[in-house]
């Protein structure tokens, strides 16, 4: 069901209160109290997207993340963290969630949020005419509205927020992108100058399209500036 928020929170305050602005927004809701119940309503509800909080009894919000995203359940991430802390935020991006909030937070922002997550996803059907072309790059082939890529005969997966950024990439390539012009295109809010989540996308790009993250040949770092998509050269 499109509209269908999972609320992943132990405090009763916190999930009632986001439940309710919601449902006023037009949502349907589903709470789990603990990591393991919902980590288990995930796959039955198979709800739109995902508020986890980070902090959770009997499987922590990162350990629920981390099995998503290990079973190739890619539906959107939203992790709360009650610490103000940038490891607690890399590390949510790290594992997967495609955004982050600290708490205290408005329920009118997370709404917000997952409003503008859900919009993105939309632009994305599963399916396709078959006439319908991919973009290419060297081997990197990717279908944007099939949320399909494929490097060579492989298909690889990803979640939908690291599937935009590399359409935007690709639509973008061999022109030199800085993380605020990544930041407002991909993420389309402001993140008050965080551009760490797009490092950290970028990383996760690599590690999926090219052979040696280390010495990446697609994705090109430009010291300074930010970043460039570019055909790798041959020999």
């Amino acid at each position: 069901m499109q509209n269908k928020i999972l609320i992943i929170e132990d405090e009763h305050s916190i999930a009632t209160l986001l439940s309710y602005n919601l449902v006023q927004a037009g949502f349907e809701t589903v709470i789990a109290n603990d990591g393991r119940e919902g980590y288990e309503l995930v796959l039955s509800e198979k709800p739109a997207l995902i508020v986890l909080d980070l902090m959770l009894p009997s499987m922590d919000g990162v350990d629920v993340c981390k099995a998503l995203r290990q079973e190739k359940v890619n539906i959107p991430i939203i992790m709360l963290t009650a610490k103000d802390d940038e490891f607690d935020k890399v590390l949510g991006l790290e594992l997967g969630a495609d955004d982050y909030m600290t708490k205290p937070f408005s329920p009118r922002e997370v709404v917000a949020r997952i409003k503008a997550v859900l919009r993105r996803s939309a632009t994305a059907p599963s399916t396709a005419s078959d006439g319908s072309l991919p973009i290419t790059l060297g081997d990197l082939k990717v279908f944007p509205d099939r949320f399909e890529v494929y490097l060579g005969d492989r298909q690889l997966e990803f979640t939908p927020k690291e599937f935009e950024l590399l359409v935007y990439l690709m639509e973008n390539k061999n022109r030199v992108l800085t993380r605020d012009q990544l930041l407002s295109a991909v993420w389309k809010y402001d993140f008050a100058g965080d551009t760490r989540i797009v490092d950290v996308h970028i990383s996760h790009l690599r590690d999926k399209i090219e052979v040696n993250s280390r010495k990446p040949v697609f994705i090109k770092t430009i010291r300074g500036l930010g970043y460039k998509l570019e055909e790798p050269k041959a020999g």
